[in-house]
């Protein structure tokens, strides 16, 4: 019953707080002040530990937990390519980091519309890269994100086969935002985050002169052969429903190792709720166990 009503209580304050700042008319640097405060209410596991620093010439924050293993997960942030930040991921990342028992490396990658495509790719690689100048073996790597972070990090993994690159352990996505074309939206009776008009918006600032449908934009519309093991989570109250249905699709069709789970009443990016919310725990303990059983050894 508690559950219940948090759950409630946690869909209420999206639809009256986050949906309306996502809005096309508010200026992008409105928008990511709001984001900023609205994400204090995802809050990181206790004992997490976080550490500011500089990778690729890029600020990141390292998040871990207890006994770190001998990996780690590039995890990129969502937020339409507009907004959002490592910081503001603080609390996934730390539930990340206990779940997976790994750290986690979230880089503050360049936004739109001052940095169009590719620079969010662009700097996805160099962090990539830059992990393993560390000592990181490819084998040793997983990639993750939400919304926008996921399908960035689809196009990140078809960018490194694409360039004869070593390949991540594997996928793990939260509501990814994987056509920006919009042409098959989901609409559900129910989306307490999203606007498909700051969708299309954000679309268009990142693209800038790009065709939508170029994969590395619009994975779904790319080639998944040779994809490390991929798992895929998405809310049943999202617009984006469809985005994950057909990009586990078209993975597996390709013949990659995919998981889709879809949780029913939940929203976009649910996961955020770790900690508060169980079946939000429970998701993200999925992932780190996808994320632990690939690594290399």
């Amino acid at each position: 019953m508690l559950q219940h009503l948090l759950e409630t209580g946690l869909r209420q304050t999206m639809n009256r707080l986050v949906k309306p700042a996502l809005h096309p008319a508010i200026p992008v640097s409105v928008q990511r002040a709001l984001i900023s405060q609205a994400y204090r209410s995802s809050v990181p596991p206790r004992g997490c530990r976080f550490q500011k620093d500089t990778l690729a010439n890029m600020p990141v924050i390292r998040s871990s937990f207890g006994q770190a293993s001998r990996g780690a997960v590039l995890y990129l942030h969502g937020g339409g390519y507009i907004i959002g930040s490592a910081a503001t991921h603080k609390g996934l990342t730390g539930h990340i980091a206990k779940a997976s028992r790994c750290m986690v490396v979230a880089p503050d990658y360049r936004l739109a519309p001052e940095h169009p495509f590719p620079a969010a790719l662009d700097d996805a690689e160099a962090a990539w890269l830059a992990l393993i100048n560390e000592g990181f073996s490819p084998g040793q790597i997983a990639i993750a994100g939400d919304s926008a972070g996921g399908g960035l990090a689809i196009a990140l993994a078809m960018r490194l086969r694409d360039s004869n690159q070593p390949l991540p352990a594997s996928l793990t996505v939260f509501s990814p935002w994987v056509d920006l074309t919009q042409e098959a939206l989901y609409s559900p009776t129910c989306e307490p985050v999203l606007q498909a008009r700051w969708t299309t918006k954000a679309a268009t600032l990142y693209a800038g002169q790009e065709s939508l449908r170029n994969p590395l934009l619009s994975p779904v519309f790319g080639n998944f052969q040779g994809l490390p093991p991929l798992l895929i989570q998405v809310g049943s109250q999202e617009i984006l429903l469809n985005d994950a249905e057909r990009l586990a699709s078209a993975a597996r069709m390709a013949g990659v190792t995919t998981q889709l789970e879809v949780f029913n009443s939940l929203w976009h990016v649910f996961q955020v709720h770790s900690g508060q919310l169980d079946r939000a725990t429970a998701a993200v303990n999925t992932a780190g166990e996808h994320i632990k059983e690939h690594l290399a050894d």
